[in-house]
């Protein structure tokens, strides 16, 4: 493949992350390689250390754009003026929608990611939030309109958080990998059951 001389300042970074996306996508974090991504993009394998130190750099920036990926998913699936509780089950879907429609691309999001990583700028979605404070408002807005305890609110971002991951690692890595459609969404309601009865005491 012949190497293009054409790209502008950043372009070539933005270029190589596009193209270790696609890699997560079809292979998961092990599949983001800085010698493949050059390939793809048409440079010269050395033209991608100008941008990342090493295969970790690029990576980190391909669990970004999976974070803001995600987020834009759970985007979707918000109705505008919808109570917190809809809302908080809509992100939820979204979330589970992702981790099962880009298994690859969700491993990568959060291979390299620490804390701090989820909530940046590069991992917003398209109104400018990140998965994580999608989550963060809509329990805000559970404890304002009072279905959710005041005593329950402060941390309820991680109890959400690690069921509705496990859950989708169950679905795309563990054991409820092979469940039928009708039988995954049945499995997800009854979890935003439980997880509606630890935060507020009652079900959906």
């Amino acid at each position: 493949m012949a190497t293009r001389n054409t790209y502008r300042h950043g372009n070539l970074r933005h270029a190589l992350i596009a193209a270790g996306v696609e890699l997560a996508s079809e292979g998961g974090p092990d599949a983001v390689v800085l010698r493949e991504a050059t390939r793809r993009v048409g440079v010269a394998p050395n033209a991608a250390y100008r941008h990342f130190a090493d295969r970790r750099a690029l990576l980190a920036a391909v669990s970004q754009a999976g974070l803001a990926e995600l987020a834009r998913t759970m985007e979707r699936e918000l109705v505008t003026g919808a109570p917190a509780r809809a809302r908080l089950r809509a992100l939820t879907r979204g979330y589970l929608a992702f981790a099962q429609s880009e298994p690859g691309l969700f491993r990568a999001a959060f291979a390299t990611t620490g804390m701090a990583d989820t909530d940046t700028e590069e991992a917003a979605g398209a109104e400018g939030r990140t998965a994580y404070r999608l989550l963060s408002e809509a329990l805000d807005d559970l404890a304002a309109s009072g279905a959710l305890p005041p005593e329950h609110r402060p941390d309820a971002e991680y109890f959400v958080w690690s069921t509705v991951h496990g859950m989708a690692v169950l679905l795309t890595d563990g054991p409820l990998r092979g469940l039928r459609p009708p039988e995954a969404e049945e499995a997800e309601r009854r979890v935003m059951d439980a997880v509606e009865r630890g935060l507020c005491g009652t079900s959906g």
